[in-house]
């Protein structure tokens, strides 16, 4: 499938979106985040970490300081921001690369893009805090949207969806809607399927399959699949080229960018993948 170009509008440039597919770099400081927990927490290897993942060819890098592991549960903002704004004062002018924070809280959000960040990744979609919104219209950021059922502390207890992919573009569609009537601009605004967030694991593989639906929001696309549970294998290794399966078909289905650990190993995947993609839009 043929991806649609898209001119992504953030804080401080434009990217342009769909000629090959982006990488965003993963970087938790959290002490509980389900691959990586207290790696990077201390906000001297956080520093590092980042550099590191702009060196190995991220395009962007997104730090979260609250995890959505599966039975995670809510932290304060105030713990939130303790872990994430001396990452951000160490990180400000150093990156060449746009910062990307993870966060559903409007007051981590204005303290993130005060110190530099140019986008705000929702892990739940804009539901949990309805002040998001206004954080990115009035400071004029990206802001990526995702499809989160439930909470990670109730996932195991949430009956399968009937119709998986037919859900996430009704919810993310009537999402945008409201962000719109906001005052949100459409070229700030990324969409995700959100993979394994209140998903059956099966259901993390039909998403894939039918992401192409997705382009009927008229909207880039982002996909996480990287490390997710339904891909998990016995060993690091074996789940790197689980998630490179996962990486591939998103491209292949029509994503604009996927949201990956292992920046320079999937680097590699997507070059493959854009290059087929591009084959099949040639005549």
């Amino acid at each position: 499938m043929t991806r649609k170009l898209f001119y992504w509008k953030l804080k401080n440039r434009e990217i342009r979106l769909g000629e090959r597919t982006l990488l965003l770099g993963v970087l938790n400081v959290t002490p509980d985040s389900f691959s990586d927990g207290g790696k990077y927490l201390d906000p001297d290897r956080a520093f590092v970490r980042a550099l590191a993942l702009e060196e190995a060819g991220a395009d962007i890098v997104d730090i979260g300081a609250e995890s959505t592991r599966p039975g995670s549960s809510r932290i304060a903002a105030e713990e939130e921001l303790r872990r994430l704004v001396p990452v951000l004062k160490r990180l400000r002018n150093q990156l060449g690369i746009p910062i990307s924070v993870d966060t559903s809280k409007a007051e981590v959000a204005e303290r993130a893009i005060e110190l530099g960040a140019e986008i705000i990744n929702d892990p739940t979609g804009l539901t949990l805090d309805p002040q998001l919104v206004k954080s990115v219209m009035t400071h004029s950021v990206g802001g990526i949207v995702n499809h989160m059922r439930g909470t990670p502390d109730s996932w195991a207890r949430l009956d399968p969806l009937r119709d998986v992919m037919g859900t996430v573009v009704r919810v993310l569609g009537a999402t945008i809607h409201r962000a719109r009537l906001s005052g949100v601009e459409a070229a700030r605004i990324v969409v995700d399927p959100g993979l394994g967030f209140g998903k059956r694991k099966e259901q993390n593989s039909e998403i894939l399959a039918r992401l192409g639906e997705l382009a009927a929001l008229d909207l880039p696309i982002m996909v996480g699949p990287s490390r997710k549970g339904f891909l998990a294998q016995e060993n690091e290794t074996g789940t790197m080229f689980a998630t490179a399966a996962a990486v591939t078909a998103s491209i292949l289905a029509g994503a604009h960018m996927v949201r990956v650990h292992d920046v320079a190993e999937m680097r590699a995947v997507a070059l493959v993948a854009d290059e087929i993609v591009k084959a099949g839009g040639r005549e």
